[in-house]
């Protein structure tokens, strides 16, 4: 079996564009939720959303007749996996064969099935445009950065909604492990702050409806009544350790565990007592071969009142009560939203920056702890803390949950 290293990453987020100034503005606690600009929030119970600021494909390497035949979310994948690749310098290193792409999208191209549904309605079925199909599907920005770096190896889309990118990222850990590639973009992205999910997400009840930014994403906060919608990519280039080694390639962290597991018990709530939470936990501290080493969580941590108690039983129900008060956790999802499927990935690179920085970045807005929520969530402030392990969970509805470790080369 092979070890597995991180050797770039890649991030178009509500906090900013690539790892270097998205995990510094985390540090500093900056917050990228404000009001909705994508469309007139009359009448919706949701007005606030963390929105990607003035993205320009063209700016970032696509160009305009590409752009025009791909869906945004696709759009924010392929900045961020050409980010990554060129952050990791594998372009010229490794086989097409053996390299591969593991990107995901919880929805795919929402905008797209929108935009061409009105036109279908409004304007007959002559105006549908020939590019609807591989617009939408959600497999295409896998696709797409597969054609664009003449990736030939595995590739395999993830969708697992909320937990999509851990688990792409977490197959692609193994893929490589076994030895089925020497290097892999894995990751995800999502772009559906539009009316339609705007809506659907506030009538189910997982929105916050707060109109503050400031008071709108509450993760272990007592104040806190449900998420607020991000949007973006996160990407990383996995690469078997020797590769490499051998052609110098800078190293964030290693990836040494990933656990995955089902709650099998509901199609949106989590299992009352955490159970497959933990068993993700475990899994993935089991494989990493974790020895009570300093550990920063990078936690799922929605700010939905069922989520943060939840996921504080299972980290104690995975470690143990003393081992779970000892860690590190916060929740990025404070300053980012919840960006869906591209959660996990961008989560991921944190926890990689933290590993290499050193640096724990914070839970904001944490001002009224939940008694019920009782680990230490680094409120409001990073520390310096010096991580030796790190572990990205990711919960999605359909009761998916993963679970990535990662160690500090």
């Amino acid at each position: 079996m092979k070890r597995v290293v991180i050797t770039g990453a890649g991030v178009v987020s509500p906090v900013g564009s690539g790892a270097g100034t998205f995990f510094e503005n985390l540090t500093k606690g900056v917050c990228g939720i404000g009001p909705i600009t994508r469309f007139n929030t009359e009448g919706y119970k949701a007005k606030v959303a963390a929105e990607v600021k003035d993205f320009d494909p063209e700016a970032v390497g696509i160009d305009r007749a590409q752009a025009k035949r791909t869906d945004l979310f696709a759009q924010y994948a392929m900045a961020a996996a050409l980010q990554a690749v060129a952050d990791s310098g594998i372009e010229g290193h490794v086989t097409p064969e053996r390299f591969g792409v593991y990107v995901g999208s919880g929805i795919g191209g929402m905008q797209t099935f929108v935009q061409e549904t009105e036109k279908l309605l409004n304007r007959g079925p002559g105006r549908v445009s020939p590019f609807f199909v591989p617009m939408m599907i959600g497999n295409m920005a896998a696709g797409n950065i597969a054609i664009r770096f003449n990736a030939q190896g595995p590739c395999l889309p993830v969708v697992t909604a909320c937990a999509t990118s851990s688990h792409a990222i977490g197959e692609a850990f193994r893929a490589v492990k076994y030895g089925h590639a020497d290097a892999i973009i894995a990751g995800g992205a999502e772009a559906t702050i539009l009316p339609l999910a705007v809506a659907g997400f506030s009538n189910m009840k997982a929105l916050s409806e707060s109109e503050d930014p400031e008071a709108a994403s509450l993760p272990f906060d007592a104040r806190r009544t449900g998420f607020v919608m991000g949007e973006g990519s996160g990407i990383v280039v996995l690469e078997e350790y020797e590769h490499a080694m051998a052609r110098g390639a800078k190293i964030y962290a290693e990836v040494c565990g990933y656990g995955n597991t089902c709650d099998a018990y509901h199609i949106t709530a989590p299992q009352a007592e955490g159970i497959g939470a933990a068993n993700a936990i475990r899994l993935a501290l089991e494989e990493a071969g974790y020895a009570g080493e300093k550990l920063y969580i990078n936690a799922h941590g929605t700010g939905t009142p069922m989520n943060d108690k939840v996921e504080t039983l299972a980290i104690k129900k995975a470690m143990g009560e003393e081992a779970a008060r000892r860690a590190l956790i916060s929740s990025t999802k404070s300053m980012t939203g919840h960006m869906l499927g591209a959660a996990g990935g961008v989560e991921a690179v944190a926890c990689a920056m933290a590993l290499k920085t050193g640096i724990v970045p914070p839970t904001i807005h944490l001002n009224e702890p939940d008694p019920e929520c009782d680990l230490n969530y680094v409120p409001n402030q990073a520390v310096k803390a010096d991580p030796e392990m790190a572990l990205s969970s990711s919960l999605g509805f359909g009761g998916h949950n993963a679970v990535i470790a990662l160690r500090r080369v």
